[in-house]
């Protein structure tokens, strides 16, 4: 337990400060993370949850007009048998890391593409993938405290395929994530692929290994930080929102607040804002299905961009 509460009595920062190193300490050490998943989620100590990627029930799109520079969408996913990047050592690290090269290279048509492992990587392919802002790198205090950059860079890697708009961390705060992304606001097309892609790397690990991805029924897919239970997903868009940044982030993330969405500077969770640019997602990740976390993040980025329109015209922007 004391690991896995590490970050909360190093930093006093934390936005949850617990992290699980297996899928047993959920149940192991429930009596810390109850609570705290409820209260962070707002759901009940009984709620159950469902998955639901079907793109074909998302309702509209986000207004062609409205300045989105980029769409993202990432879930994060752990495989049965292997521990969490906490916890897990680097026997099982490595382990992940073979049958994700395995799993990767049976991909195909626009899915299929290259894995980059980190160590050897040479210095062109990395200054790609850091101009890609693809890479990601070690440093992270909180990762380091919760003992998730253990043999740094053993076992880490990135996969993407031709176009770049499907990757996959490997090995990162969580085995595997995987991310649709693509310039513009076409939510519907990101969240398709997504779909499309976390089902053909699951089903590739199958085949490779006989093994599913970890899920629970009352916490959904498992992940070693409690607020990414559930979907583990993050929809978000770039948007530029002159009007807001007029008005400043403490408006901004109250009406965000009430449209269950989550700003952020474009730096990501701890980087600070530049600009007019927000990075804009769905605030919650168990209690509700994927499609109805995409439709919220669609028609709230709709609803914001129409009043910075008018925000706008009241500043004379």
């Amino acid at each position: 337990l004391s690991k896995a509460i590490a970050c909360a009595v190093q930093f006093d920062n934390q936005h949850c400060g617990i992290y699980a190193g297996d899928s047993d300490s959920y149940t192991v050490f429930g009596d810390v993370f109850d609570p705290l998943i409820q209260e962070y989620h707002g759901i009940s100590a009984d709620s159950k949850h469902t998955s639901d990627m079907d793109a074909s029930k998302i309702m509209g799109n986000i207004d062609p007009k409205a300045p989105v520079k980029s769409t993202r969408i990432r879930v994060g996913r752990s495989i049965d048998g292997f521990g969490l990047s906490p916890g897990i050592t680097k026997d099982q690290r490595l382990g992940v890391e073979s049958l994700m090269k395995k799993a990767f290279a049976n991909l195909k048509d626009d899915l299929a593409g290259t894995y980059f492992p980190l160590t050897g990587m040479n210095e062109t392919v990395r200054q790609q993938l850091v101009d890609d802002h693809f890479l990601f790198v070690s440093g992270d205090p909180n990762l380091k405290v919760a003992g998730m950059e253990r043999d740094w860079p053993e076992g880490r890697g990135i996969f993407h395929n031709k176009d770049k708009t499907f990757l996959t961390w490997v090995n990162e705060e969580d085995q595997l994530r995987i991310i649709s992304m693509q310039k513009g606001g076409d939510v519907r097309a990101v969240f398709d692929r997504l779909a499309r892609g976390i089902k053909a790397v699951g089903d590739s690990v199958k085949a490779e290994s006989g093994s599913d991805f970890m899920l629970d029924p009352k916490y959904g897919y498992i992940h070693s930080c409690p607020t990414n239970l559930g979907t583990g997903m993050r929809a978000s868009v770039h948007i530029d929102l002159p009007g807001y940044a007029k008005q400043g982030a403490a408006v901004l993330s109250a009406r965000c607040e009430e449209l269950h969405l989550q700003p952020r500077g474009t730096r990501g969770e701890s980087g600070g804002q530049t600009g007019v640019t927000y990075d804009i997602s769905n605030k919650h990740r168990l209690g509700y299905s994927e499609v109805e976390l995409v439709q919220k993040m669609i028609d709230g980025v709709n609803m914001l961009y129409k009043e910075d329109v008018a925000l706008c015209q009241a500043h004379g922007i």
